[in-house]
């Protein structure tokens, strides 16, 4: 065990922190944002440089942001497509009405600082009135016309005190797919004026650049210049790395790009290729340790060194040990509010909970990463009242939790408690421990601690919270890293005293923040499950992240202090409703249940839709199998497993037997989430009463499997009557060459 140097947490008893020409006392180091890696470094040496690697202004100010918000709008609300083709008739876009002041109200209510726009999604639409497409709202009836949504956002933004930013998609696939479409059309650089002048339209902006440009990069910087100079400041540009679909080699001229926005907008941070990244899913997944200094293989100031980063572990010192440059780098954890990213319905698309959105929150902020949370509009313009509910509660729910930080007025430095991230306190030595007493006996379950790595980097690797009970210190918290904030979750416990334990650092820890708090304890949200004999049990949810929120898990534990009840009618569910007591058999539709407390505290509703019971279903016909992935898998109503084909050039299927003539008018689709083989993203289903002929029921597409490996539903818009169906691939994603299905599901 290493020797520990106990620290009692009075004023004046860590180490001054002094600041002279950036380089820390005691080091030779300055601080930068990029180290390179010389091959005679030492690993302390490593170290060393990873411990001085600091955010930029911009890198630093988008981490106190926290929490900001995507808004997905366009063609595909109307369409109800994930993605669209580019082929799309402007006139689709059929919006009546709009309403961005909503949008800011419910935002600001959620807590949320920031709003990054989709002005461009992938079909190439534009929602702003631009001088260089047609395709865009400028050709929809929306106002004649005439209408600017980018314009109205902006506005509202500058009313609710929310910061704006832009995507601007670099993918189009109208460009691509228009005969005289300008993506990929082996068109040759040239030097060219950017903006390129339009008549009767000038910009009150008169910068100009010269760029050796072809069509569609000089296209792309038009736009991005009309974007940064029109619409007010603009605080993040947003580029997507998701290609639909690519022609003729096109290459993006990205540090003309990274010049524009430089220039223009310099106090807009860029997401892709630059100051922040993927965190690698789009499901609300958070790493364990999320390391904001990340070693890179090529100079990452160059378009090469970047990719998409998935890697559970990207910045142990396992990892720092292979790199040749170090750079600091956030991540950005986004997920969507609803299924998806673009509306689609208020019936069956389902919602995240506001238990969900804030287990999410405190995960991702509280995890040294930034929360962005899509919230698309319907298709009257406004946010669902269900999204507007949810944002609300959740921005209850955060100023409640961690508006009063119950160590204020303590005995512990004030430094660590005054709410400024520009105040900081030291150890002396790399590891130690600090005692933090409060006024009086508190009640706490959230402990929240921030490292000053403006000025002195991430540092902490390892640290632990004990708090003082019956006369002795026990261990309730255990984590690795901190960097800009780590957020300590534990069961309820009322203490006085508590003793923070830095276990392993690569340098002198300095500390910004250190805050106790109280989150209400509420009802567990409840988790639906039938097995594949058609007996359904309910159950706290188990999160997918590994924490337990009320440290129970069984029902009976849960018995002890709440009460489930269920619906089977589409009722919602409360105290007069069926009480559970134990697994049972329904051939309900849909099964909704709420936890209550003997005191009325109520969980939030949980809902499962409930297809066919599949006991007597067989997969009695497959184009291939491998015999690792058995076939039974693929309806066994458990989706950590998954049925495979093998891999074939071959047009992939399956027929399926469901034992007897079913009528039905919907099917849902699980793809298995251990990689990214065998997503089904299009497919053709059929139906037969006898196994012999066959009627074609419609053609499928479910797009971004790999990013979102989600549920899929595609709902026909008719009763079929049939004993057989048969699914034949037209499209796996990411052009894999195998089929493969975690869970099948057949809706009346």
């Amino acid at each position: 065990m290493k020797s520990r140097l106990t620290l009692i947490a009075l004023l004046g008893i860590g180490l001054p922190i002094v600041h002279a020409q950036n380089i820390l006392p005691g080091n030779t180091l300055p601080l930068k944002n990029t180290y390179a890696i010389e091959p005679q470094d030492s690993p302390e040496k490593l170290l060393e440089k990873a411990a001085h690697v600091v955010p930029t202004a911009i890198q630093y100010q988008a981490l106190q942001d926290e929490f900001i918000s995507f808004i997905h709008f366009g063609p595909n609300t109307f369409t109800r497509m994930e993605w669209g083709d580019g082929k799309e008739d402007p006139r689709i876009f059929d919006l009546k009405t709009l309403d961005t002041d909503q949008w800011c109200a419910s935002m600001k209510a959620a807590g949320i600082t920031k709003v990054i726009f989709t002005a461009k999604h992938h079909d190439g639409f534009v929602l702003w009135q631009s001088r260089y497409t047609k395709q865009g709202i400028m050709s929809t009836g929306f106002q004649g016309g005439k209408g600017d949504i980018m314009k109205d956002l902006s506005k509202s933004c500058q009313k609710y005190g929310l910061k704006l930013g832009v995507y601007l998609s670099p993918a189009d696939l109208y460009q691509i797919e228009n005969p005289e479409g300008l993506y990929g059309n082996l068109s040759k650089a040239t030097l060219r004026t950017i903006p390129r002048k339009i008549e009767g339209r000038p910009f009150a902006n008169k910068k100009t650049f010269q760029f050796e440009l072809d069509d569609y990069n000089e296209y792309f910087l038009n736009q991005l210049f009309e974007l940064l100079t029109e619409y007010g400041p603009i605080h993040e540009v947003w580029f997507d790395g998701a290609h639909p679909k690519t022609k003729g080699g096109q290459q993006y001229n990205y540090p003309a790009w990274r010049e524009l926005i430089h220039t223009l907008a310099p106090k807009a941070i860029i997401f892709g290729k630059e100051d922040l990244r993927w965190c690698g899913n789009e499901a609300g997944a958070t790493r364990k340790t999320e390391w904001n200094v990340i070693p890179f293989q090529a100079d990452p100031h160059g378009l090469a060194a970047h990719k998409d980063m998935r890697e559970e572990d990207l910045g142990s010192r396992k990892q720092l040990a292979n790199a040749k440059f170090l750079h600091y780098q956030p991540a950005e954890t986004n997920t969507s509010i609803r299924e998806g990213w673009f509306y689609r319905d208020d019936k069956f698309q389902k919602v995240r909970s506001t238990d969900d959105v804030f287990d999410i929150y405190e995960r991702s902020v509280g995890g040294n990463s930034i929360f962005l949370l899509n919230v698309p509009p319907n298709r009257e313009g406004k946010f669902s009242d269900e999204d507007v509910r949810v944002l609300k509660e959740v921005g209850d729910r955060i100023r409640n939790t961690y508006s009063k930080n119950l160590l204020l007025k303590g005995k512990l430095p004030f430094s660590l408690v005054d709410g400024k991230l520009s105040s900081h306190y030291s150890l002396k030595q790399n590891t130690g421990e600090i005692i933090l007493e409060a006024a009086k006996p508190i009640l706490t379950n959230r402990f929240v601690i921030q490292e000053a790595i403006d000025k002195h980097g991430e540092r902490i690797e390892r640290f632990a919270l004990d708090a003082w009970v019956d006369g002795q210190w026990e261990e309730v918290a255990l984590s690795s890293n901190v960097g800009y904030k780590r957020i300590l979750r534990f069961q309820e416990i009322q203490a006085k005293k508590f003793r923070l334990r830095i276990l392993e650092s690569r340098a002198i820890p300095v500390l910004a923040e250190v805050g106790a708090y109280y989150a209400h304890s509420r009802p567990p949200e409840l988790s639906v499950h039938r097995n594949a004999s058609g007996l359904i049990s309910i159950s706290p949810k188990q999160h997918d992240f590994g924490w337990k929120p009320h440290g129970q898990n069984s029902l009976e534990n849960l018995k002890a202090n709440y009460q489930i009840y269920y619906s089977t009618d589409g009722a919602t569910p409360d105290e007069k409703s069926s009480l559970y007591t134990g697994p049972f058999i329904s051939d309900a539709r849909e099964i909704k249940a709420i936890a209550i407390t003997k005191d009325g505290d109520r969980g939030v509703i949980s809902q499962k839709e409930l297809g066919l019971i599949k006991h007597a279903w067989r997969l009695i016909e497959v184009s291939s199998e491998d015999p690792k992935y058995k076939r039974e898998f693929l309806f066994d109503e458990n989706d950590k497993t998954y049925w495979k084909s093998l891999s074939s050039a071959g047009t992939h299927s399956f027929t399926l037997d469901l034992g007897k003539q079913e009528q039905f008018s919907a099917i849902a689709y699980t793809p298995q989430k251990q990689n990214t083989k065998g997503m089904l993203a299009k497919g053709k289903l059929l139906s037969s009463l006898d196994g012999k002929n066959w009627e074609t029921i419609g053609i499928f597409e479910f797009g971004n499997l790999i990013n979102d490996p989600s549920t899929r539903t595609f709902r026909f818009g008719k009763s079929v009557q049939a004993r057989y169906l048969k699914v034949e691939a037209i499209e796996i994603a990411g052009g894999d060459n195998t089929l493969s299905v975690a869970e099948w599901e057949v809706y009346k």
